[in-house]
């Protein structure tokens, strides 16, 4: 008997000991990084951690524990300790907790592709990619002073059973690839950065991103800034990439609709049911990868043992959902999508997004283009911040100026700025193309996740720093 059908085994006998709502989630993760800097070794680590994580209903009280010892033995404590802590708090709790009942929750094995096929490829076939690849990228120009390349996969695998009828095992891989590069004239250095993450195996990694089209992309991006002007600020016509497009959904939309954070009071507590941006806006997440393969959030089942479905959060610009775990779901009285997530076993599942995109539109990029007199072609965006309020700011890295219809010389990394529903309503075009773009990342919310996000690129308008 293999250990996981042994692991399955175990957890069934302890559920069956439960008289109350019981979750077990079974997790195993092996992790593998290298780096190179400046043609040296820079990191080279191996991580590999397994254990249970259990929650118990009592009493409308959650009760939580967790355990390395997989044992039967290990797993009947860890179940006892999550009872007892229910069985303590819930004298203390007011408001008592209910959860959605689902009529199909998540039985089987759902196997991603890829597990295999990255772990027969050998680590010295990964580490000479690596290694040349930073080579080349130190050399493309010489204005480059130094570059680094980085390598990162992680195997994953879930059992995840309740006694309300879910009995699903899951494995995936993430591999992830990130360059940088540095460049310099005199006093001034600039950086350019490609990263590519997914869902999948080698083959996938680099479909859309071929390497060598990464290093070029980065070493001109470097290079270009060091003669780049700055942008005149203010308010100003736009086209966004679908990493722009990625980020906009994430940080600034994704967030404030995450059922957990409405409750607290984000701005989209008020706007259920209400026109929040241009008719030609679609805005879901999605456990499966639409549209394009690989996306680097994928998930078939989600830690509540609840399949993992589409959730249309904005339909032709209405908000017309949420995301929700099982708790509040049953608050709101509609059926979760499968949105509860935990990093690891000893995390307690919190709502997180998956793949949360704009749907592709039906206009070609260059007509986009065609369409401003004045304004920026705007791609590489590098992080930033955005609040319930739905306000954000971002950093961008790959900028050109868009003159009467065509792509200019190339400007200063930039930050734009806006209100996310605002600017979604001042959208006037949204591309066929469609692309994922924020695999190689992850998203903090108290214990990080793994997410994607992307979409088509937009026509729309934002406030852009720079000159006055």
């Amino acid at each position: 008997m293999s250990q996981t059908a042994i692991i399955r085994t175990r957890i069934r006998q302890a559920l069956s000991r439960s008289t109350h709502w019981t979750e077990m989630r079974y997790h195993k993760k092996a992790s593998h990084t290298l780096g190179i800097l400046k043609g040296e070794v820079s990191e080279m680590s191996s991580k590999h951690y397994e254990g249970i994580g259990l929650r118990c209903l009592i009493d409308g009280t959650w009760g939580f524990a967790s355990t390395g010892d997989i044992s039967e033995l290990g797993i009947v404590k860890a179940l006892a300790q999550a009872e007892n802590m229910a069985r303590e708090l819930s004298s203390r709790k007011k408001k008592k907790i209910q959860i959605a009942e689902i009529k199909n929750l998540a039985k089987g094995d759902f196997l991603l592709a890829g597990f295999d096929e990255l772990q027969k490829l050998s680590w010295e076939e990964k580490f000479l990619l690596v290694k040349q690849t930073e080579e080349k990228l130190r050399k493309s120009s010489k204005q480059v002073e130094s570059a680094s390349c980085g390598y990162n996969e992680v195997f994953e695998e879930k059992i995840i059973m309740t006694t309300d009828g879910a009995d699903s095992y899951m494995r995936w891989v993430r591999p992830e690839f990130r360059l940088t590069v540095f460049a310099a004239d005199g006093a001034k250095r600039t950086t350019g950065r490609e990263t590519t993450g997914v869902t999948g195996a080698w083959d996938c990694l680099f479909r859309n991103s071929k390497v060598d089209q990464m290093i070029e992309d980065a070493g001109k991006s470097a290079v270009e800034q060091l003669k780049a002007e700055a942008p005149t600020g203010g308010k100003a016509k736009v086209i966004l990439s679908p990493g722009m497009v990625g980020i906009l959904c994430h940080e600034a939309i994704g967030h404030t609709v995450e059922a957990d954070f409405v409750l607290a009071g984000s701005i989209a507590a008020q706007k259920l049911n209400q026109s929040v941006a241009s008719e030609l806006v679609t805005l879901a997440d999605s456990g499966t990868s639409e549209f394009a393969v690989g996306a680097g959030g994928t998930l078939p089942v989600d830690d509540e043992g609840v399949i993992t479905k589409r959730v249309d959060i904005i339909k032709n610009g209405k908000l017309i959902n949420y995301l929700h775990n099982r708790e509040t779901a049953s608050h709101f009285g509609v059926e979760p999508g499968g949105n509860a997530r935990a990093w690891e076993f000893s995390d307690e599942p919190l709502i997180r997004m998956r793949n949360t995109f704009i749907q592709p539109g039906n206009d070609k990029v260059d007509e986009m283009i065609a369409g401003i007199k004045e304004g920026y072609y705007i791609d590489g965006p590098e992080g930033g911040q955005a609040d319930a309020t739905g306000e954000f700011m971002f950093g961008a890295s790959k900028v050109r100026k868009i003159r009467d219809g065509k792509l200019a010389e190339p400007v200063q990394k930039i930050t734009v700025a806006g209100q996310a529903f605002e600017v979604l309503r001042t959208v006037d075009a949204v591309s066929s193309d469609f692309k994922w773009d924020l695999g190689a990342g992850h998203c903090g919310k108290g214990q990080p996740a793994k997410v994607d996000a992307g979409g088509p690129y937009l026509r729309c308008e934002l406030l852009v720093g720079g000159q006055q």
